[in-house]
């Protein structure tokens, strides 16, 4: 089962949250004393220090899902468990599943990924390093393939950038449908991307009143390949936003950005990239 990404930062009840680990997805097979290792790949994994770990479980078979890392020793970090003696757990809800999971007794290197009980776990991830966090939905099966019932959330970096332009909203969307961003590199306005996310009702309302006011015939843009044409609004570059992103692609782009507010207190000419 894989995690589905989100740029949606949000808690609830009928949400269970665990660290994310960049580390080596791993299945570990149990059939008595055999016990075999596999990559998502489906390749093969020689691991002896945790193969003669998992022997030791006092079950015949057992199917378990979890990560190999290295944050210290090698670890194998186990978020979830797929078959027991006989028994197929993947129609059984999540709950069950780490139940069953939490009365294992895993020795080093195998431990259990806890819960989170963060009122924002993902500020926490940020905070120790973490790659980001996994949010799984309660009552949830285990499915063979990217299910939108796990939702990762990958830390973000974050920078100041320049609004140039907007493009119409489509279908319901109100006000625009993405701002087109920026920065300065001496004199160059650089194009960096589009961020259609990250925004409500009012914001794309309000924004869309200020943009109006200060729209412009052509791109302010002095470097921007991979510009969108059609249905593109160009603006002074006034206004500065506040964006979360995973990273900068190889061509210079925002990848999964999402806005995270206004700035007011921002010389544009000031915002560089980072």
């Amino acid at each position: 089962m894989a995690a589905t990404l989100t740029q949606e930062r949000f808690t609830g009840p009928e949400w269970i949250f665990e660290r994310k680990f960049d580390g080596i997805r791993l299945l570990a097979f149990k059939n008595g004393s055999d016990v075999r290792l596999y990559s998502r790949n489906h390749l093969p994994q020689n691991i002896p220090t945790l193969s003669r770990a998992i022997a030791k479980l006092p079950h015949k078979e057992l199917i378990l899902d979890g990560e190999i890392t290295w944050h210290g020793p090698l670890n194998y970090d186990v978020f979830d468990i797929m078959w027991i003696d006989g028994r197929d757990l993947r129609t059984s809800p999540i709950e069950e599943r780490q139940a069953l999971l939490s009365q294992l007794p895993l020795s080093p290197p195998m431990q259990r990924v806890e819960s989170l009980a963060d009122e924002a776990p993902w500020e926490r991830a940020q905070r120790e390093g973490w790659e980001g966090v996994i949010a799984k939905r309660r009552g949830s099966i285990y499915e063979s393939r990217r299910s939108p019932h796990w939702l990762k959330m990958k830390c973000e970096l974050a920078q100041e950038f320049v609004v140039g332009g907007f493009t119409d909203p489509q279908g319901k969307r109100v006000g625009l449908g993405a701002l087109l961003v920026g920065y300065y590199e001496g004199d160059d306005f650089v194009f960096a991307g589009k961020i259609g996310t990250g925004f409500d009702t009012k914001l794309l309302t309000e924004l869309r009143a200020q943009l109006d006011k200060i729209e412009l015939e052509k791109a302010p843009f002095t470097k921007s390949k991979g510009l969108p044409r059609l249905r593109a609004h160009w603006v002074k570059p006034e206004i500065v936003v506040q964006v979360g992103f995973i990273q900068w692609t190889v061509h210079g782009k925002l990848r999964h950005p999402r806005l995270l507010g206004v700035r007011t207190d921002k010389d544009p000419r000031e915002v560089v990239r980072e």
